[in-house]
């Protein structure tokens, strides 16, 4: 790894904050993840991860930055807002009655940490209503279910990252 900081020390926030990203990296449907931040001349952070097989190659330039690197904020799911686990044989993006990501982004299952989640499994809900969020570039934006009818699966963990596409729930 190579630095471009003044002092050329790597830091203890630094390797926590590629610790993070390489842990979301491996644990979601993403191959590649790139964080760049500048907060100075000599004061930046570089962070590429991509997936290849079961490994994760990071490549960094650590700085000493102006500010200390946010911890990604950790969202617990709740055992009652995930579905059970489907056959692997079968793919979610081929249900019927399907919702799929609009973009890429952040799953939320609630409005803030610790509240209810919109939607529970066997809940019956109206064309309109919010499912969950997909927070992308720092914008909550409100999944509305595209029909009545009644939660099936939810097939996202709240907090973690989408594709545009991306199976989100079951609604029939």
């Amino acid at each position: 790894m190579s630095n471009d900081s003044k002092d050329g020390k790597l830091h203890d926030g630094d390797v926590a904050f590629i610790q993070s990203l390489a842990e979301l990296l491996n644990a979601s449907d993403l191959a590649e993840l790139s964080v760049k931040r500048e907060y100075g001349e000599h004061d930046r952070l570089t962070v590429s991860l991509s997936k290849q097989g079961k490994q994760v190659a990071m490549q960094a330039m650590m700085p000493a930055p102006a500010h200390p690197a946010p911890a990604p904020s950790a969202h617990a799911a709740s055992p009652a807002a995930t579905a059970p686990a489907a056959p692997a044989s079968e793919d979610p993006a081929d249900l019927p009655g399907v919702v799929t990501s609009p973009m890429v982004g952040t799953a939320y299952l609630a409005a803030e940490p610790g509240s209810a989640p919109f939607v529970q499994i066997g809940q019956s809900i109206e064309e309109g209503d919010t499912l969950l969020i997909v927070e992308a570039m720092k914008t909550m934006n409100h999944i509305p279910a595209p029909r009545s009818g009644t939660v099936k699966r939810i097939l996202v963990d709240d907090g973690s990252p989408v594709e545009f596409g991306a199976p989100l729930m079951v609604v029939e």
